[in-house]
């Protein structure tokens, strides 16, 4: 994580939530064509307008965060992101039972999980080559959403000069607690419309086929032959009708990244829009990365009045495989004490 920086950024009012509580957004603007906003409420990443062109969807205010109809734009989830089967698992001969909020599993950490609270601003600045920079932390008591252990979070955001938005995760815990954390912005390189046109490649050669409540079977299934093969860079809307008859309704799948070498961060997939030539890469030191289409969007009203569509924007949401924590088969997120959970994703744009 960065040292603290006298170099200050602009704080501003991101609006009262029900709780009385006021959201704080910070301004990072990189000098060379790109701003980022991020909110105190969720560790959100609220807006990203490159060379007048917003990337992500979002609102306008942070009652709008805190509504049921928000899909979990621009945030932080976890303890748990994805889904942990019928919100329950053993861990040390105890069983845990978490709130069910995506019947009957347990969903992105819960109703009242990271993307609902609010995380306190430690730091922020810009470096002296401009990057700018912000740090939230958070304290997650035992108990929170049924989960154990009380764990102390930290998410860093920096924006680079050169259009890289770095994400960097940290935890530590008291006692052992599974942990997968990821970020949950919805990209449509356009700034309008639909995602179908926007060709997609994922670096990965399989996936985890799931049963109909979206929860992983177990099984490592090779996407050669299926819609979800994105090996070579696709249309996003060239096979979907084959899956909007089935339990995901579109892509809602977790990929088993080809990681090769001994880098740590590594790219795993690439968005580009068409009609701009604007190409967005996706870098991280996770295993899995889960595909969304915006299948249930149904015409959300987002940022200035703006109807986003059905596959108005993609998720690509860097993480360990869903429900890990139940699958002996999947690489473990428990988190010991004495352990820190670190992790880096990064979203690096190129073109006007």
């Amino acid at each position: 994580m960065t040292p603290p920086n006298a170099d200050p950024l602009p704080v501003t009012d991101f609006g009262t939530t029900l709780d009385g509580r006021t959201a704080q957004l910070v301004t990072m603007d990189n000098g060379t064509g790109s701003v980022a906003q991020v909110s105190t409420y969720g560790a959100t990443l609220v807006s990203w307008q490159h060379e007048g062109t917003e990337l992500v969807l979002g609102f306008d205010e942070v009652a709008q965060y805190e509504a049921a109809d928000n899909p979990y734009f621009g945030c932080t989830t976890g303890r748990v992101c994805n889904r942990i089967a019928e919100g329950k698992f053993l861990l040390n001969d105890r069983e845990y039972r978490l709130a069910i909020n995506n019947e009957p599993n347990h969903l992105h950490g819960g109703p009242g999980g990271l993307h609902r609270v609010h995380w306190k601003l430690l730091a922020y600045g810009r470096h002296r080559n401009g990057d700018a920079w912000a740090r939230f932390g958070y304290l997650s008591l035992e108990g929170e959403e049924g989960y154990p252990g009380t764990l102390e979070l930290e998410v860093e955001y920096t924006l680079t000069i050169d259009h890289v938005l770095r994400i960097e995760y940290q935890a530590t815990t008291d006692i052992p607690t599974p942990v997968n954390l990821t970020h949950h912005s919805y990209w449509n390189l356009a700034g309008e419309g639909t995602i179908l046109d926007h060709e997609l490649q994922i670096k990965a050669s399989s996936y985890t086929p799931t049963d109909d409540t979206l929860i992983p079977t177990g099984e490592i299934a090779s996407v050669d032959g299926t819609a979800l093969d994105f090996r070579q860079s696709t249309p996003v809307g060239a096979r979907i009708e084959q899956l909007v008859e089935t339990p995901a309704y579109g892509y809602d799948h977790n990929y088993v990244l080809d990681r090769t070498g001994l880098f740590p961060l590594q790219h795993v997939a690439t968005v580009r829009e068409p009609r701009s030539g604007r190409r967005l890469e996706v870098w991280t030191e996770d295993i899995g990365l889960q595909l969304y289409t915006g299948n249930w969007l149904g015409e959300v009203t987002g940022r200035g009045g703006t109807v986003y569509p059905q596959y108005g924007g993609l998720c690509l949401e860097a993480q360990h495989f869903p429900n890990a924590i139940n699958e002996p088969t999947f690489p473990s997120i428990v988190l010991e004490p004495g352990e820190v959970y670190e992790k880096r994703t990064e979203y690096r744009v190129f073109g006007d």
